[in-house]
């Protein structure tokens, strides 16, 4: 995730990050101005259309149509964004969900080989599902010294999950914990499941495909349209005005795109590595 102080206006706009929209539409944007030159040189010296030319009133659609497409655009930035930000909201949950299960079991156990199990493993499943989100192979590293045994065919945070029950469960059986002891620590045990199923169902449920190719269909017949009316107006000034419209409206998809999957490894998803070693640093500190 991009660290940037919100401040610094200058920045923002003369120097373009490796995330920027702009050098990935870098192709794209020349191939449109060459297509609008080209479209400007047949209307101006080929065609030689008069000002009386129907082609003139093209703009009027644009006009129409333009409020349509900001409407579209503005619902799927902030379609995105909801997601990316349930996202950081649930992440936030994980961590204060495992700094609450340290802490009692800080002073419920008494026991330095039962603290020393949960000190281990509390950290390993937020680790766990972060690798689980981003589709990256757990290392086995992860559960030296730790008594679980992980089967990389199946789902990998449920193991850590189960684990987490187990142990619960046998402290309860030998009489290190009570029964209303277990059931105070129930919920946060249950609330990693919980925020497990919640970030699979952001991460598994993408964008309706029809809703985003009719999004991307629609830009690119509205920029590609653009030029023929404009020319009578513009002339060759055409080209930098259709490229920035073309800039404005395909960043928009693409910023879009990125954030809806708040789980991967883009440059403006979530630090879940970096939320994952906090957990790893709270938790050692607790137990």
């Amino acid at each position: 995730m991009v660290q940037y102080n919100p401040k610094d206006w200058i920045i923002f706009i003369f120097r373009f990050h490796k995330s920027d929209t702009f050098r990935q539409l870098f192709p794209m944007m020349v191939l449109i101005g060459l297509y609008t030159a080209g479209i400007c040189y047949l209307e101006m010296a080929v065609w030689q259309l008069s000002e009386s030319s129907h082609v003139k009133n093209i703009p009027i659609m644009h006009g129409l149509v333009g409020f349509v497409i900001s409407l579209l655009l503005a619902y799927r930035t902030n379609t995105a964004y909801d997601r990316w930000w349930e996202g950081r909201k649930l992440w936030g949950s994980l961590v204060n969900n495992s700094r609450n299960l340290a802490l009692k079991l800080a002073v419920m156990l008494k026991d330095d080989r039962d603290k020393l199990y949960f000190r281990r493993i509390i950290p390993v499943y937020a680790s766990v599902l972060q690798k689980h989100l981003a589709d990256e192979e757990t290392s086995k590293t992860l559960f030296d010294d730790l008594d679980l045994e992980m089967d990389h065919h199946k789902h990998r945070p449920n193991q850590v999950a189960r684990g987490l029950y187990q142990k619960a469960n046998d402290l309860y059986v030998s009489g290190k914990i009570t029964g209303d002891q277990l059931i105070v620590i129930n919920s946060e045990l249950q609330s990693f499941t919980d925020v497990c199923g919640a970030c699979e169902r952001i991460k598994n449920t993408p964008i309706p495909y029809s809703y985003s190719a009719f999004i991307k269909k629609f830009i690119f017949i509205y920029v590609m349209t653009l030029p023929f009316g404009y020319v009578f107006s513009l002339g060759y000034y055409t080209i930098p005005v259709v490229i920035f419209i073309f800039y404005v409206l395909a960043s928009l998809e693409l910023i879009a795109e990125e954030i809806e999957d708040p789980f991967g490894n883009d440059v403006n998803d979530l630090p879940t590595q970096k939320i994952a070693s906090n957990i790893k640093k709270h938790i050692e500190e607790i137990l």
